[in-house]
């Protein structure tokens, strides 16, 4: 689902580049009945026509950073009740398709679905978490006094739909390093030989990223540049275009959470 205006999820850091991770098919066999299939073969790496991006800036306002180490420490400690003071009491938004807040339910209740806050292995509140941790937020141009995080990118629209049409991928196929001079690596490892460094510019998450054998090393994402290299990025040093993004309002009396789009699939 893409938001109204902006691009649809999130890399937010601490989230995870879940929403622009994809995994290879692999083949399978029902036995006795049907030989093993493969997968088909990865298409060839090219070189593409670089798409300038600029990154968005930090939402400086004092207040609500405050706020966001608010919800930082409501989230390191699990406290619903906490949550539920800095979440809308009524008219709560999660939107995919369709606007799925019940209007009956408070809003903590239909934020709490919407991430699956419950979920026993805390990703939830990983969620919240990482959302604190997101320094932009941009106004939704269809809601005065509603902002969203993480913010867009500057992209110019008419090279990006070239570049999507040029290459037959996706918008959520690409990302941008939030940095100048991202290193692209030979392999999935932090001490493997620098092949690369991105520039300023759209890169492409080949769908085989987010594989990782050693959890206790950084997630790499494997990337094709504009060059027509292939090779691998530390999954935090880019951003992806696409995501989840929490909304927020301040009725004068402080900032509090007042929408959701993406969430769990209904």
């Amino acid at each position: 689902m893409r938001r109204p205006s902006i691009a649809a999820k999130t890399l937010i850091a601490a989230i995870t580049f879940a929403a622009l991770v994809s995994f290879a098919g692999s083949g399978f066999a029902q036995q006795g009945q049907l030989p093993q299939l493969r997968p088909p073969p990865p298409a060839p790496i090219k070189p593409y026509k670089p798409v300038a991006v600029t990154p968005p800036a930090d939402f400086n306002n004092q207040s609500f950073v405050a706020f966001r180490k608010q919800l930082a420490d409501v989230a390191a400690h699990h406290d619903r009740a906490a949550l539920a003071k800095l979440v809308v009491a009524e008219k709560f938004f999660w939107m995919q398709d369709k606007d799925l807040a019940d209007p009956h339910k408070s809003g903590i209740d239909n934020f709490a679905k919407a991430i699956d806050l419950d979920a026993k292995d805390g990703s939830g509140w990983d969620v919240v978490a990482g959302f604190a941790n997101e320094p932009t937020a941009m106004e939704l141009p269809q809601q005065k006094d509603v902002f969203c995080a993480p913010a867009d990118p500057t992209i110019d629209p008419n090279a990006f739909d070239a570049l999507d049409k040029a290459t037959q991928t996706d918008p959520s196929d690409w990302a941008y390093p939030t940095t100048d001079g991202v290193e692209v690596h030979a392999a999935a490892e932090p001490k493997s030989p620098v092949i690369e460094k991105l520039g300023m510019n759209l890169v492409h998450v080949l769908p085989d990223s987010g594989q990782q054998s050693d959890p206790d090393q950084p997630l790499f994402l494997h990337v094709a540049t504009p060059s027509g290299k292939s090779g691998f990025v530390d999954a935090q040093a880019i951003a992806p275009l696409g995501g989840d993004q929490m909304c927020y309002t301040n009725d004068g009396s402080g900032w509090q959470i007042a929408g959701y789009f993406g969430g769990v699939s209904q």
